[in-house]
Parts: structure tokens; sequence; C-alpha cells
């Protein structure tokens, strides 16, 4: 939808591709869905859920056995993210580095986009 020929809309560090490798084995699924949702205190959240279905409209995104597929509607908020994984003493989980993003809430679960992505869509 929003994709440049030759590029893929994001990219997945070799960390993030071992993990996402590993939920697919594990659950079963065709891969992740990664959207984008209104909520926290900077506006927008993203949303990660495992796929049984591709739909027609999903952005797929397929780096070294691990699938991404990126919602029709966050496609245009996501465009050259690129999508880690990381693991500290105290957490782990997905990081999102995304050039779209204005603003991010101190906890780190919440981000603003550049308003004029907004009036694109």
């Amino acid at each position: 939808m929003f994709a440049i020929p030759g590029k893929q809309a994001v990219t997945l560090t070799p960390a993030a591709v071992k993990q996402i490798t590993k939920l697919m084995a594990r659950d079963g699924s065709k891969g992740l869905r990664l959207g984008v949702r209104k909520g926290g205190c900077a506006g927008m959240e993203y949303t990660l859920d495992y796929v049984s279905e591709i739909t027609p409209h999903d952005e797929v995104v397929e780096q070294d056995g691990a699938r991404v597929m990126i919602a029709p509607m966050a496609q245009m908020f996501l465009f050259g993210t690129e999508i880690d994984y990381e693991v500290s003493l105290l957490e782990s989980g997905f990081r999102f580095r995304n050039p779209n993003v204005t603003e991010a809430c101190g906890c780190g679960e919440s981000i603003k986009f550049d308003e004029s992505l907004a009036a694109q869509g």
C-alpha cells in the first residue's frame, strides 16, 4: 500500500527474526500482525498479534523465516520501522525504532506520530 519498490515496509534485526520464528513455531501461526491503536499517555500504542490467516490487504514482510504482517490502517505509520528484540535483567520484549514517531511517553509504552501522516490516511 505505502511500499517503495525494492524496500520492505519494516526491517527485522537478527534477534527479532529469532524470536518471531520461535513464536511462530510454538504457536503454529503464520506470523505476527503488527498494528497501532489509540491508547496510552502519548496517544498511540503498537499491537502484535498471532496470525492464523493472512488477509489480502496485509503488507507481508518475510525475513529469514520470520513473517510479519502489517495491518492496512497501520502501514503509513510503520513504514521505515526497525523491529528488534531485546533482553535485559529486568525485562525482554520487542522494540520499535520508528522514524515516524515524534514523541514517546516516559514509560515507553505509547507513542505519537507525525500528524501529517494521519492526514494522509
